[in-house]
């Protein structure tokens, strides 16, 4: 009775831990297999690429669909796999975009990257500023919460310029730092404020299933 019991046990632990891994995996197949957005519209004009360089980012783009399309068949990859493997293809990708750009066009390239951040930085304060309406923030707050994305900003730059690093490893210590901040965030919030929150997201979805 009791190997009857402990052989139940071990069935059922093993359904837990399956039941837990393979939702995650499912999830994240289920995106969508996006384009490789190496630049956007914008930038891509702004660069002023010969058509010899679009012909070749074009297949550049293609060959990375493919392989990321071959990843997501691999159903034996944990989450974790799933995620390095992508990482490392999309930084391939993004090495060989760089290597066929002249230097005026990687310069060009990066004054537009350092625009795109003072952009961001300002949609940070709008979304602040709406977040401190919406959800009745302190000032107190509000200004914990500036103060905690400024100090984001900082460790964002070091990491950036840190040479030692590799790209992936640069990406798994951004993943860390944002999952730092979003729990910084919701531990300054009050669980009236927590449950806005949540119900927001949800509202924001429900929307985007309806569009």
């Amino acid at each position: 009775m009791k190997r009857a019991f402990v052989a139940l046990a071990a069935v059922l632990i093993v359904a837990s831990a399956s039941s837990q891994e393979i939702p995650e995996r499912k999830t994240e197949q289920s995106k969508p297999v996006m384009k490789e957005k190496i630049i956007d519209k914008k930038e891509k004009n702004s660069l002023n690429l010969t058509d010899e360089q679009k012909v070749r980012l074009k297949a550049m783009n293609q060959e990375m669909r493919k392989k990321v399309e071959e990843l997501r068949k691999q159903e034996t990859l944990t989450l974790k796999e799933y995620r390095e493997k992508t990482e490392a293809l999309h930084n391939e990708h993004r090495e060989k975009f760089q290597s066929m750009l002249t230097e005026e066009q990687r310069s060009q390239l990066k004054k537009d990257r350092e625009a795109f951040k003072v952009k961001s930085k300002a949609m940070n304060e709008k979304r602040l500023e709406k977040m401190k309406e919406k959800l009745s923030l302190t000032d107190e707050q509000a200004a914990k919460m500036k103060e905690n994305r400024k100090a984001l900003d900082e460790k964002l730059k070091t990491l950036e310029e840190n040479k030692a690093l590799s790209e992936e490893q640069k990406q798994q210590e951004k993943r860390e730092l944002l999952k730092k901040q979003k729990e910084a965030t919701k531990s300054l919030l009050t669980e009236e404020q927590l449950q806005k929150l949540k119900e927001g997201h949800h509202h924001k979805m429900k929307r985007r299933v309806v569009i």
